[in-house]
């Protein structure tokens, strides 16, 4: 028993709980202040607002990780692209028979020159 302790590491504090009490320790303060002068209170809060929003507007533009990829190139000279007709290839159903799936004829077509 004491082995398996001893190989389990210890676990980190959560930063969560740590923001949780520095609120309320914030809050707190915050109270005793507008208790103390109301109107210092009311400084106290629009200051501390000004500062996060300053902060928050200071921090800078969102990375561009979450941004939409560029599209795709034109395919490359030498590529076969396939043209659907309205023959049918073959037809597939599903193992129960319910799904059909219908595959139509490709005929293949060389790719335009560009100039």
């Amino acid at each position: 028993m004491t082995r398996q302790k001893e190989d389990e590491e210890p676990a980190e504090p959560s930063r969560m709980a740590g923001c949780c009490v520095l609120v309320v320790l914030g809050g707190g303060a915050v109270a005793a202040v507008i208790v103390a002068a109301p109107a210092a209170g009311v400084l106290l809060v629009w200051t501390i607002g000004s500062a996060a929003l300053w902060r928050a507007a200071r921090r800078g533009p969102v990375s561009d990780s979450s941004a939409t990829p560029p599209p795709l190139p034109v395919a490359p000279l030498g590529d076969v692209f396939a043209d659907e007709s309205d023959e049918v290839d073959r037809v597939e159903w599903g193992p129960e028979g319910v799904v059909c799936i219908v595959h139509p004829k490709r005929v293949e077509v060389p790719p335009k020159e560009v100039a």
